[in-house]
């Protein structure tokens, strides 16, 4: 038998408080559009994306599937495993732990996507279909490392995928769609070049990570590396509990996530945020809604508020902004709070004129009342 591989455990790694958060809210909610993670080598992004894979619960495929078909969803099979149920087949289900998929530098349209045998669709009628990059990735995790060096062409397909959770692949007339719903991490070092702001858009968040400057904290890297690599299963152990309690964490919050409301005042914050940060488009819209829905769950709330919205807002808008060469890539915090305080007033002037016009009505209504009341005594004395 082979020795089974470890992971580092994702509780135990020090720091990269912000790249964690954004990990486990698209593990809450994968249709949050992946993480774009920017930032110097060697600051745990390919640790932490492993390490969250193996965190996760398993899934349930099934047995043989080149598509990971998930045996309790009929209406997501690919077409080899709906063919068999509907010959009333029993597909056999196993359990796995989610699959990190790696997607090489120099890849190419057909190995990412897959290929059609043209030959026997054309000559047969009959679609052959080799499963690509996307295939393995269904019901996963796609870790596109230094996704700023790839093919401008490849990095629009692979998000669009991302998005429609479909991947359909055309050749001649000839087309084969299958299910491709995947969490998609990029990762990139901007020093060797920036992605177009048009791909930058597709991703649904963006942090920014560097070295620990702490002393302290990079004493606690260097030895947990060190106890991780003398005995991995010891260091695995010490960490058993707080592994399993993050689990369990981002399994409420998933459950919780289709409960979650939100009021027209947030909806209301997150447009004049949006405005007030000069992004283009309407995604950032969308993305931040999204994400501080998903940051209530992670809070274990049913209801998003506006600190969810200030917290969402750090991680969409950045990669979104419009800004010259040279610029700071963050985001302008002091332009941040002061969009979110002007909302405040507008909402409190909002509220203080509404309480006025409901006041008026009151009074009006309590003397129409008096009016009334004041005849019919009239009538009946006469």
């Amino acid at each position: 038998m082979g020795c089974q591989k470890s992971f580092f455990p994702f509780s135990a790694i020090v720091g990269q408080e912000r790249m964690k958060k954004a990990l486990v809210l698209n593990a809450i909610n994968p249709r949050l559009g992946g993480v774009l993670i920017r930032g110097q080598k060697g600051t745990a992004k390919s640790t932490a994306v492993r390490a969250l894979a193996n965190l996760l619960p398993e899934i349930e495929v099934v047995s043989g599937c080149r598509f990971h078909c998930n045996p309790a969803q009929t209406r997501e099979m690919c077409p080899e495993c709906l063919a068999r149920v509907r010959l009333n087949e029993k597909l056999l289900a196993i359990k796995r732990k989610i699959q990190v998929i790696e997607l090489p530098l120099g890849a190419t349209e057909d190995r990412v996507l897959g290929t059609l045998d043209l030959e026997s669709a054309i000559k047969k009628g009959e679609k052959h279909f080799e499963p690509g990059i996307l295939a393995s990735a269904h019901r996963g995790i796609l870790y596109v490392d230094e996704v700023n060096l790839l093919d401008d062409h490849l990095v629009d397909v692979l998000i669009d995928s991302a998005a429609m959770g479909v991947n359909t692949v055309e050749r001649e007339g000839v087309s084969f769609s299958h299910q491709a719903r995947f969490m998609m991490i990029g990762t990139m070092n901007p020093e060797e070049g920036e992605l177009r702001p048009q791909l930058l858009d597709r991703f649904g968040l963006c942090v920014d990570v560097e070295g620990i400057g702490d002393p302290l904290l990079r004493k606690d890297v260097v030895r947990r590396y060190l106890d991780y690599e003398q005995n991995p299963h010891d260091f695995i152990h010490n960490w058993e509990n707080e592994e399993k309690y993050l689990c369990a964490h981002i399994i409420t919050a998933q459950n919780l996530l289709p409960c979650i409301t939100y009021t027209d005042d947030i909806l209301d914050l997150i447009t004049n945020i949006a405005i007030d940060m000069g992004v283009d488009g309407h995604r950032a819209d969308i993305a931040m809604l999204k994400t501080a829905q998903t940051i209530a769950a992670n809070h274990h709330r049913t209801e998003t508020n506006e600190d969810d919205v200030h917290e969402a807002a750090e991680l969409v808008l950045a990669h979104r902004m419009r800004r010259k060469p040279f610029d700071d890539p963050a985001i302008d915090k002091n332009k941040l709070e002061q969009s979110m305080q002007n909302h405040k007033k507008q909402s409190q002037t909002q509220r203080q004129q509404n309480d006025s016009v409901e006041s008026k009505k009151k009074t009006m209504n309590i003397m129409k009342t008096a009016n009334i009341r004041e005849k019919i005594q009239m009538e009946v004395s006469n």
